[in-house]
């Protein structure tokens, strides 16, 4: 099960018409410079023949593969059917039986009683939608978010973005949010959460009483920095102590990614808001939710609306996958066991090299000091079949995001294909300009 690697002889098609009409906004076509059209499971297929096992899943958008069999029959029975495609915010069946679903087999049994909220189509969507109702509640503006972290790329949610080359993009200032030092960001030494607390203590410190506090319990973007549970509980601690709402993004590092369905759970707080999309549709296709506590559902009718918060193929293949993966706890603890064997190869990947590993059950990456060295193991994953992408403030982080449901072999395939090519990079054998 290695990968097959595109035939040297192959006709390379014309690909001008990107250079020619697309925006030179695309980012992962220039790393990975094939034209692909097939995907099944773990594996991406290109039209010159090559096979390419996927480390990325669409930035953890496909936790569970691609075309999963049973998600896309359930879509497919669905759409010859006739069923609703696009039904703005009116019942349907399709989003009756996810809210069921999502009621009976996730809220339910984590003791969660949350209000629904289908924002739009995207996480950005969420998280606009969370701190909107955060500042409706709380009658403030202020909003607390933490270096490193990432949240979208609208407004709203790009001021609460630490990355200066994403906020630079925005052309108006980014008011109205403080970013504070996410946990060990000052080394282990330094209990930020403490300082915080004291921050917003002190009427003399400048930081105004926040509507919310909004965190993700690994950063994703930001360099899969994660924090501990005594972290995060004295962050819940210092949001209820101050009158601010407690909003855990859980774009990415939830649905399974890092263990459980929620990124928090067993950590022994409650959020008061929880963002959620990326895997949630389970095929790739676009759906975002914003969860609240039921005494927190102020809206208006339509105050905050979106043409496409009713993407009725998206609640088809949710209900099919929480059905499936989370009627039990087995596919939760297959998650547990596989981070572990990724843990394990990640941490004595690090060992040989002295370097170290960052992250959290099969959201984990390796640290390689800088993003030349990163780019530079990611293109030679490329060239050997291996999809593989990096993260952190300064790219210097290579990022497994490999789908949940990979078979032990397969996975371990890749982590050697990886293992090597940091082999190749640190020691200098690997040429990026021969590629």
């Amino acid at each position: 099960m290695t990968p097959t690697l595109p035939k040297p002889t192959a006709n390379i098609p014309d690909r001008a018409i990107y250079e020619r009409r697309e925006s030179g906004v695309r980012s992962y076509a220039r790393s990975m410079p094939r034209q692909f059209h097939r995907a099944q499971d773990v594996w991406m297929y290109d039209n010159q023949g090559g096979r390419y096992l996927d480390f990325l899943s669409g930035c953890s958008t496909l936790n569970y593969g691609h075309n999963h069999p049973i998600l896309k029959q359930a879509l497919l029975d669905y759409i010859a059917a006739d069923g609703i495609t696009h039904g703005l915010d009116l019942h349907t069946d399709a989003k009756q039986d996810f809210l069921e679903t999502f009621e009976e087999l996730i809220l339910k049994p984590r003791n969660l009683d949350y209000r629904a909220m289908f924002t739009g189509p995207t996480g950005t969507n969420a998280v606009e939608a969370a701190i909107k109702l955060a500042r409706k509640i709380t009658g403030r503006e202020m909003i607390v978010a933490f270096t490193n972290g990432f949240h979208g790329m609208t407004l709203g949610a790009l001021a609460c973005t630490g990355n200066a080359a994403k906020r630079g993009g925005a052309g108006v200032p980014l008011n109205h949010v403080s970013h504070e030092p996410y946990a060990n960001y000052h080394g282990t030494d330094v209990n930020s959460a403490e300082q915080l607390e004291r921050r917003l203590s002190d009427p003399s410190s400048g930081l105004d009483a926040p509507a919310a506090i909004l965190v993700e319990t690994t950063q994703g973007e930001g360099g899969l920095n994660t924090a501990s549970p005594e972290w995060l509980r004295k962050i819940a601690q210092i949001a209820r102590d101050h009158g601010a709402l407690l909003i855990i993004d859980d774009i990415q590092a939830g649905i399974g990614r890092t263990g459980g369905f929620f990124s928090f759970e067993g950590m022994g707080f409650t959020p008061d808001i929880v963002t959620m999309a990326k895997s949630l549709s389970g095929m790739g296709l676009p759906f975002a939710l914003t969860l609240f506590r039921p005494e927190l559902d102020q809206w208006s009718p339509g105050e905050h609306n979106g043409t496409f918060r009713g993407n009725n193929h998206a609640f088809v293949t949710a209900t099919a996958a929480i059905k499936h993966f989370w009627s039990d706890g087995r596919f939760e603890e297959d998650i547990r066991r596989r981070g572990a064997l990724l843990e394990q190869r990640l941490d004595a990947m690090a060992a040989e090299h002295g370097l170290s590993t960052r992250g959290r059950g099969m959201m984990r990456g390796i640290d390689v000091g800088s993003g030349e060295t990163a780019s530079a193991i990611t293109q030679a994953c490329f060239a050997k079949g291996l999809i593989i992408e990096t993260s952190g403030a300064h790219d210097e982080i290579v990022k497994v995001l490999a789908p949940l449901i990979i078979d032990d072999a397969v996975l371990s395939a890749g982590l050697d294909i990886l293992e090597q090519s940091v082999r190749e990079a640190l020691q200098g054998s690997y040429d990026i300009a021969a590629e």
